[in-house]
């Protein structure tokens, strides 16, 4: 997963300014038909019961960065993120997911394509993310 815009612009600004920023802990799980790049663009899945899933910012919810020179500033989900069963509209060729502060609109604070798009239809069994399948990188 790539660093969005707006955390580029946070971090940025808190180390080299006068800017302080404030680490929130909500974290939310999005899927999205086109891929929301750098600047929050791109199409989030919506109706048929969609919403984002919550996986917060947490020593139990996230790896610690590795420890090779191949995987450091790298981090990975170690539990399950699971989102709600789609029901009453299809929800579309899934090719990318995010991560916000936020479980409707919010910043978005990364962003990354899947290494295979995944339809999603209507009545299909809630999509989830296995522990280990998503990976944060800080580079």
């Amino acid at each position: 997963m790539g660093a969005s815009d707006y955390l580029e612009s946070q971090i940025i600004n808190h180390l080299m300014r006068s800017a302080t920023w404030g680490k929130t802990t909500a974290r939310w799980i999005s899927l999205h038909l086109e891929s929301p790049y750098d600047d929050a663009t791109g199409t989030e899945v919506s109706g048929g019961a969609y919403a984002r899933a919550q996986l917060d910012a947490d020593d139990a919810n996230w790896s610690e960065e590795g420890s090779s020179p191949y995987n450091l500033g790298e981090s990975k989900n170690l539990v399950a993120i699971t989102f709600p069963a789609p029901s009453g509209a299809d929800w579309g060729d899934v090719t990318a997911t995010g991560i916000w502060d936020d479980p409707t609109a919010g910043n978005l604070l990364a962003f990354g394509n899947l290494a295979t798009p995944v339809e999603i239809l209507d009545g299909d069994s809630a999509p989830s993310f296995p522990i280990g399948s998503i990976t944060v990188r800080a580079k």
